[in-house]
C-alpha cells in the first residue's frame, strides 16, 4: 500500500480593503488610513500652466507639526489655509498634482501601494525609513522667500 502526504491547507489571506474596494466604497477609517504621512502634500507646488508640469518646492505649509508629519489643524486646515485641497474621490478624477507615490492617486491611477507604505509594511516608521517623509528637508512657508528660489527635484 502506497502512502502519500496530504499537505495542510494554507489559510488564504484576506484581500487588503485598498485592493477589492473603491476609492468611493471605503470607510472614513480606511480612506485616512491611506495616507503614509510623508507630508508631500503639504509642500507648496508651481504649474507651468502650459504643460501642468508640477514643481514642488522645499517650502511646507505654516499648519506642519515637522516633528509628527501630520496637520495641526486637520478638522479646519481648508478653513485657516485655503489652499489647502480636502482630498476626495472627485478630486482625484484627475490626481496630476499629486505627488507620484501618494497613495490616493496610486489607487486612483489603479496602481497598489509602495512597499514602504504603513498598510502594506505595517509599520509607520517604514515612510522615514524609505526616505519618503518631507521633515527634516523643508522649510515653513513662513520662513520662506519667493517659492521659485525653492524648487527641489527629490519629490516623487
Amino acid at each position: 500500500m502506497a502512502f502519500r502526504q496530504l499537505k495542510t491547507p494554507v489559510p488564504s489571506m484576506p484581500i487588503p480593503f485598498w485592493r477589492r474596494k473603491e476609492l468611493d466604497e471605503m470607510t472614513h477609517e480606511e480612506w485616512e488610513s491611506l495616507c503614509d504621512g510623508c507630508a508631500k502634500c503639504c509642500l507648496y507646488r508651481l504649474e507651468d500652466e502650459d504643460t501642468r508640469q508640477i514643481h514642488f518646492t522645499n517650502v511646507h505649509c505654516r499648519l506642519l507639526n515637522t516633528e509628527t508629519a501630520r496637520c495641526t489643524d486637520y478638522p479646519q486646515r481648508s478653513v485657516r489655509v485655503p489652499d489647502c485641497v480636502t482630498i476626495t474621490p472627485a478630486v482625484l478624477k484627475d490626481p496630476y498634482w499629486l505627488p507620484k507615490t501618494c497613495a490616493y492617486r496610486l489607487l486612483a491611477e489603479g496602481r497598489d501601494l509602495p512597499h514602504w507604505h504603513p498598510l502594506v509594511s505595517g509599520d509607520p516608521a517604514s515612510v522615514m525609513r524609505a526616505g519618503q517623509r518631507v521633515c527634516g528637508r523643508s522649510i515653513c512657508e513662513d520662513d520662506a522667500d519667493a517659492l521659485e528660489r525653492h524648487l527641489v527635484d527629490w519629490i516623487e
